[in-house]
């Protein structure tokens, strides 16, 4: 994922004779990530509001790439196309039953603020200290098209700590647990870390990023 906001124009959107790909995510921020994984290839990006979906789907499988696959396929469905979608979560061993990765974003209630979220996540923190606060993040991509799944994968990222404050209050809902999750070899947290700082620590969404190139480039474009 890259370290600063994506190209999020028309161009991302155009029509083309390219394969078309319904992005599954209403979150902008989301979409910006999804067009990096995609980026390069002979796709014609959609947005689910530009094809006029609004429902996104129900969350019920027991992993982050249950649910992926589950978000894939409803969206592949509701746009009869090919669909990728993402789920993922923070991992924090401390916690152990206290938290679970999947409800990340709604672990402090499903209309919480982004500051709810990281006042509640070091609240629940507040006892660990040094390596007790390690925490990792854990990411699935799932790739369907017309109600199948095509391929799919689940990576955990590389390992930091939770930062005894923000680096600043988030603003992206999606992605609100970044400016909590800290690098001490590198003095920062993951949403000021450049591209190639993320890259070196072997970040699940660069791995991801080549899986679903592999995938396009060698599986998908060649049975076409």
């Amino acid at each position: 994922m890259p370290a600063n906001s994506l190209v999020n124009s028309p161009a991302n959107f155009n029509e083309s004779q390219n394969t078309p790909i319904l992005l599954g995510t209403g979150n902008p921020s989301k979409q910006e990530t999804l067009v990096w994984l995609l980026e390069g290839l002979p796709l014609t990006l959609a947005s689910p509001s530009q094809l006029g979906l609004s429902d996104p789907p129900e969350e019920h499988g027991g992993t982050h790439q249950e649910i992926a696959n589950d978000k894939a396929l409803a969206w592949s469905q509701s746009g009869s196309m090919l669909a990728i979608a993402s789920d993922g979560g923070l991992v924090l061993p401390a916690l152990g039953d206290a938290w679970e990765s999947r409800y990340t974003h709604r672990f402090a209630g499903p209309s919480a603020t982004n500051a709810q979220r990281v006042e509640g996540l070091l609240e629940l923190m507040e006892p660990f200290h040094g390596e007790q606060r390690q925490a990792t993040w854990v990411e699935a991509v799932a790739i369907a098209h017309r109600g199948e799944i095509l391929a799919s994968w689940e990576l955990k990222g590389a390992r930091g700590v939770i930062a005894d404050i923000p680096s600043a209050m988030p603003g992206i809902d999606g992605f609100w647990a970044f400016s909590l999750w800290r690098f001490p070899a590198l003095g920062k947290t993951y949403d000021q870390l450049t591209q190639e700082e993320r890259e070196g620590l072997d970040d699940r969404w660069a791995q991801l990023r080549t899986k679903v190139q592999e995938f396009f480039r060698r599986k998908w474009m060649q049975d076409q």
